[in-house]
């Protein structure tokens, strides 16, 4: 099978999935497996990075391993922290030792470690996918600490030494660019924007999220939604909100968006009441006449 066809075959399979891949991000994902580098996802919020990592550990029938990041991540929730009390134990059973040297070494060993999500990625016994998610979120320093596992796939413990990935895991970092990233973590990474979905891409998303959403409706909350994101709202609907109104729809048993309804189930794709708020005092009316 050649790369075209691979790639092709990419599209379909993460269409199953109900992700609606383009052929350029199926382009980077299958150089994610090739040249067995990261890939590093940047967009807006809720336009769908995340779920890329999730449909590739579908696509691997793999384990997906998270990081989450956050403001304030360190090495001992993020890669390791020693088992204080499983050491303490150790050195009472062997409190008779002499050997001050053989104990510290009986105790620093790999069994005494509590593997955090990178260290799990290198020393899991098969490939998994690993979603370092946010990476913006954290501080700068921690940047420092992805660079060794991004480019050797490894990572130095100082009292154990250097661990080597038992097989590279398939790596994925988003980013919803509240910062700049460094260079340094760029260079070892493919890169890939991800857009919102024009109105044609959205609409098939959502129908393949939900086979019973009436497609004349999901047309009626994708052209809402595409509105909404045009204006200058605290937090625009991205395209888990859109999912989350149309499936809110469904509930309702609402065959098409009206105004009342819109009215009603506003909670579902806004997330803000000042947003809500706006809406429904200025723009709710142009939106009903716009979907009429």
């Amino acid at each position: 099978m050649t790369a075209k066809d691979e790639i092709a075959a990419l599209v379909v399979e993460f269409e199953k999935y109900g992700y609606v891949l383009s052929e350029e991000l199926a382009t980077i994902l299958f150089l994610n497996q090739k040249l067995e580098k990261p890939v590093l996802l940047e967009g807006n919020p809720g336009v769908g990075k995340t779920a890329v990592a999730k449909c590739l550990a579908s696509h691997h029938q793999t384990d997906l391993i998270r990081l989450q990041c956050y403001e304030g991540l360190d090495v001992n929730a993020a890669i390791y922290e020693w088992n204080y009390q499983k050491q303490l134990l150790n050195i009472k059973i062997m409190e008779n030792e002499t050997d001050r040297h053989a104990v510290s070494r009986e105790i620093f060993g790999m069994e005494f470690l509590l593997q955090r999500p990178l260290l799990q990625s290198i020393t899991s016994p098969k490939p998994v996918v690993l979603l370092i998610d946010e990476v913006d979120r954290a501080d700068e320093e921690f940047e420092a600490f992805l660079l060794e596992i991004l480019s050797d796939f490894q990572i130095s413990i100082p009292e154990v030494g250097t661990v080597v990935a038992h097989h590279k895991p398939f790596v994925i970092l988003t980013s919803n660019r509240t910062r700049e990233l460094s260079d340094a973590l760029k260079r070892r990474c493919l890169y890939h924007w991800v857009d919102y979905p024009d109105f044609k891409k959205e609409v098939q998303i959502l129908l393949k999220s939900l086979p019973d959403l009436d497609e004349n409706l999901a047309r009626q909350v994708v052209l809402v939604v595409q509105e909404l994101r045009d204006m200058k709202l605290n937090k625009s609907p991205g395209i888990a909100e859109s999912i989350d109104w149309a499936r809110t729809l469904l509930a309702l048993d609402s065959l098409t968006l009206d105004k009342l309804t819109m009215e009603n189930s506003l909670g579902a794709v806004l997330k803000s009441q000042d947003d809500i708020r706006k809406v429904k005092t200025d723009h709710l009316t142009r939106l009903a006449d716009l979907i009429n």
